[in-house]
């Protein structure tokens, strides 16, 4: 049997294969608004108002990104696989971290 890879954190950057920015523009914050209940303790109110700690926007090199700590695997591992497919779907990059 061969043993899976143990998840890694990773950034997302906003480019296309052809080196464009991702459109919408807003793409970072929706990813990580969908993912804003993933956190230390579970939902809590007002859980949808922050970001979670393992999903967060920013910008790398002037580029709009997505920062996924591995440690959301622990918590959920489809949350984990939702948004690496997301990169993945998108053919946007992936830099390990």
């Amino acid at each position: 049997m061969i043993a899976a890879a143990a998840p890694r954190s990773f950034v997302i950057l906003g480019l296309t294969p052809a080196g464009r920015p991702f459109r919408p523009s807003d793409w970072a914050e929706r990813l990580c608004g969908v993912m804003a209940g993933f956190r230390p303790g579970g939902v809590a109110p007002g859980a949808h108002l922050g970001w979670s700690p393992y999903v967060t926007p920013g910008w790398r090199d002037g580029v709009k990104c997505v920062a996924v700590d591995a440690r959301l695997y622990d918590l959920e591992p489809l949350a984990y696989r939702f948004v690496a497919g997301f990169a993945a779907d998108n053919g946007l990059q992936v830099v390990p971290v």
